[in-house]
């Protein structure tokens, strides 16, 4: 069964728990909507189709050429992210009269392991961090990632076949997708990038801002589809920055679709967890005079079929 975490909140036992998954949505573009499949043990096993069998027409009384279809094997393994937010008793008794600072504390672990989060989903690499999971930059490729030229392409440009021409590739990555709507993905992007996705619609059509029924959020749609930043990191570098070489250009971003799903039969990206996201109030301690939170959260992802998501690269916040 998978949860998006918002529903998860819902069916919090705890006011502490419900507290920290909330807080995980408002401060998530991905969390806020990223089904969670809850799996046993530590990772999740899946076969992936790799042949079909044969199929053919047949005369009266003719056998069939018997065949049968290849899979591949492939597993997920769960990670854990999370960490401990101590508070000095002093601080908690001398200051608790303007603020709870032990929910400000929390509050804060909570916000960096969101931005923690995003920029693994993005960005993320066993290589660099065995700790971590492989993101979709490092996960899509072949024809899941479309380039925008070889040296990139501008938004909005200088006159109006840039943005036609912009418009088209933005088609064309969302057609890497099948089946990606408004009620269930979403396209990423830079803020910059947004900008002028949100200057060259107004001309041509295509853009609009709702309140999404799933999230309760405002948000920007291309063609009715989410247009979401995923923000910074926990030191405030852009988790889709615009530092990406194309051709002879320095300053470009890449554009993601993303379509989530419940299993993997939906043959989307799919979040992973066992026992989702761990509130546990520790108390006082006894190696010294404060309240520690621990927040810890076993989390994994897959890309089922392998065109849940497209990357579009090279583009130019012009």
């Amino acid at each position: 069964m998978a949860l998006t975490l918002p529903e998860a909140a819902k069916l919090s036992t705890t006011d502490l728990q419900r507290g920290v998954i909330e807080t995980f949505v408002q401060e998530s573009s991905i969390l806020d909507r990223l089904p969670l499949l809850t799996i046993e043990g530590n990772s999740y096993a899946y076969n992936e189709e790799a042949t079909l069998p044969g199929v053919q027409f047949r005369s009266v009384n003719e056998a069939y050429a018997e065949s049968t279809g290849t899979v591949n094997q492939k597993s997920e393994s769960l990670v854990i992210l999370g960490g401990d937010a101590d508070v000095d008793k002093f601080i908690v008794k001398t200051r608790g009269n303007l603020n709870d600072q032990r929910a400000i504390q929390t509050r804060m672990k909570v916000k960096a392991a969101a931005y923690k989060f995003q920029d693994a989903f993005f960005n993320g690499d066993v290589a660099a961090e065995p700790k971590g999971f492989d993101g979709l930059r490092k996960r899509l490729t072949g024809n899941q990632v479309v380039s925008a030229g070889t040296n990139g392409a501008p938004i909005v440009g200088t006159d109006g076949k840039d943005s036609h021409a912009f418009f088209d590739l933005l088609d064309a990555l969302v057609a890497q997708v099948p089946g990606l709507t408004n009620a269930n993905g979403a396209l990423y992007a830079n803020r910059a990038v947004i900008a002028k996705i949100k200057s060259a619609a107004r001309r041509i059509g295509g853009y609009e801002m709702v309140r999404e029924a799933l999230t309760g959020k405002y948000v920007a749609t291309y063609n009715g589809i989410p247009l979401l930043d995923p923000g910074q990191t926990a030191a405030g570098a852009d988790i889709l920055p615009q530092t990406e070489t194309q051709g002879t250009a320095v300053d470009a971003s890449s554009i993601y679709a993303v379509r989530f799903g419940q299993a993997e039969d939906d043959r989307a990206v799919t979040g992973l967890t066992n026992g989702g996201i761990q509130v546990t109030d520790l108390g006082e301690l006894e190696s010294k005079p404060s309240y520690r939170t621990r927040i810890e959260f076993y989390t994994g992802l897959a890309v089922f079929g392998g065109r849940g998501a497209a990357r579009l690269n090279g583009v130019l916040a012009k």
